[in-house]
């Protein structure tokens, strides 16, 4: 894992020996808050906008800096900060937020975490030196949550022939283990006994596949604490099978693990954050691949749950990937079950590449989980499990097909299909998310992307610590 703290970040530096990042509010008398420079920041065409910063020159260079965010938003934004590493020149920077009146303790996670989603960079340069923002005391939060948006973004930005499935459950199981988790990696016959419909999807490639298991329990978590169940999608490549994709729509087919990315994202931040729960984990982690022992449409598979799926489409691949492991995820009985996948781009089609769609069985649970991302400024956005489509996914031959047999609603059907593979009894919620930045802007570098990590981290955490 890569640590920003090693990049963007400074722990060890004397504050007065840093350069200075005064953070002012967008208000009118932003001119007599900056002083005697103010008369250069206008002839410059500054004009005291919210999101707008400024070098401010010295006898040697550049002196300091000035940056304006938002004195009305209330919400906790670190994109507000994300500028910085792109502006700041090379050297140690202190923030200073003296003139935000009572808000700084709260800013300073904003900003720390903002610098380090700013800062990040995967490929060639990714550890060119830059900027360092000095480490205010208390930030221990917004530095695990970092530390694990950048792993969740190397993870899905890795080619597929660097990260295959092996790859992906090796690198997950290094990682749970050193935070403390008990982890199985199960590949072989073990896996085609227990997940028989993820092993159909993983049967076309020579790159076999893995189920990671992970088990950890807080330090103040008894035997009767709420078990939080992630699930998470990993297929390190999709062709589409004999479906196959168009290239166009292949190119980027290396983000389509982004789901286990970000649960495996999500639970080394329950981790560390050592909440009070037992919490299990599990990534399906695949190759879709084209071969003579690849599924085939009109196939029905055999699940776990005792069900058989008739393959209707052999891309519509992540939703076999899922329903073992949700089957085997209630056999646990878990408070909570949150799945999550790039699983259709008919979500894509609906709320566009920047809102995870979320469906659930439990409002609370939904509506916790969009509260935390409105608050979070990690939005998500709630579609519903309509009851009226679930028999589109009847079929004659088999109980189910991985596919509706109508052009609409892909999203909700997707949804719908893993729902049967759920306890009725369990809170569930599943994430249809992107993972992946188009285009670049401020703290969202194009290319992959933790969807969903503030949001989801911030609703378990009120849930199991009310």
């Amino acid at each position: 894992m890569r640590d920003p703290l090693e990049f963007c970040l400074a722990q060890d530096v004397v504050p007065e020996a840093a350069r200075v990042v005064r953070v002012l509010p967008d208000t009118a008398d932003w001119a007599a808050a900056i002083g005697p420079m103010a008369g250069y920041l206008r002839e410059t065409g500054f004009a005291g906008r919210s999101g707008e910063c400024a070098l401010l020159p010295g006898g040697d260079g550049v002196a300091s800096a000035v940056l304006v965010i938002d004195a009305a938003e209330r919400r906790r934004d670190p994109y507000r900060f994300a500028c910085l590493p792109g502006i700041l020149p090379k050297g140690f920077w202190r923030l200073d937020f003296s003139a935000m009146e009572a808000e700084g303790a709260a800013l300073a996670e904003d900003a720390v975490l903002g610098v380090c989603l700013g800062a990040y960079r995967f490929g060639p340069g990714a550890a060119k030196e830059g900027a360092r923002v000095v480490t205010p005391q208390g930030v221990e939060d917004a530095l695990m949550l970092a530390r694990a948006c950048w792993l969740g973004r190397d993870l899905v930005n890795l080619p597929a022939n660097q990260l295959g499935p092996v790859e992906l459950a090796e690198q997950a199981r290094a990682e749970l283990i050193a935070a403390g988790a008990s982890v199985e990696v199960i590949g072989g016959a073990m896996l085609e006994g227990a997940y028989p419909c993820l092993a159909a999807v993983g049967a076309g490639s020579d790159r076999h596949p893995r189920v990671v298991v992970a088990r950890w329990s807080g330090s103040r978590a008894g035997p009767d604490a709420p078990l939080v169940s992630l699930v998470g999608k990993g297929v390190c490549f999709d062709t589409g099978g004999y479906d196959i994709k168009p290239s166009s729509a292949m190119l980027r087919m290396k983000k389509d693990m982004g789901g286990a990315a970000l649960m495996l994202a999500v639970a080394l931040v329950a981790i560390w954050r050592d909440l009070p729960i037992r919490l299990e984990l599990r990534l399906g982690c695949v190759e879709n691949s084209v071969s003579g022992h690849a599924m085939r449409p009109g196939d029905i598979l055999r699940t776990r749950a005792g069900l058989t799926v008739e393959v209707g489409n052999t891309d519509a691949e992540g939703r076999l990937v899922l329903c073992d492991l949700l089957t085997e995820a209630c056999e646990a009985e878990p408070d909570l079950l949150l799945d999550a996948a790039t699983l259709t781009g008919a979500a894509r089609v609906a709320l566009g590449p920047d809102l995870p769609a979320v469906f659930g069985t439990d409002d609370a649970f939904c509506e916790t989980l969009l509260r935390a991302g409105y608050d979070t400024r990690d939005d998500l956005w709630r579609l519903p499990l309509w009851d009226a489509y679930d028999a589109w996914l009847d079929r004659k031959t088999a109980d189910l097909g991985n596919v509706s047999d109508k052009p609409m609603a892909g999203a909700i059907t997707a949804a719908l299909f893993l729902r049967r593979f759920v306890k009725s009894s369990v809170k569930w919620a599943h994430l249809d998310t992107y993972a992946w930045n188009d285009t670049a802007a401020p703290g969202r570098p194009a290319g992959g992307e933790t969807l969903g990590l503030r949001a989801i981290s911030e609703a378990i955490r009120r849930i199991t610590m009310n």
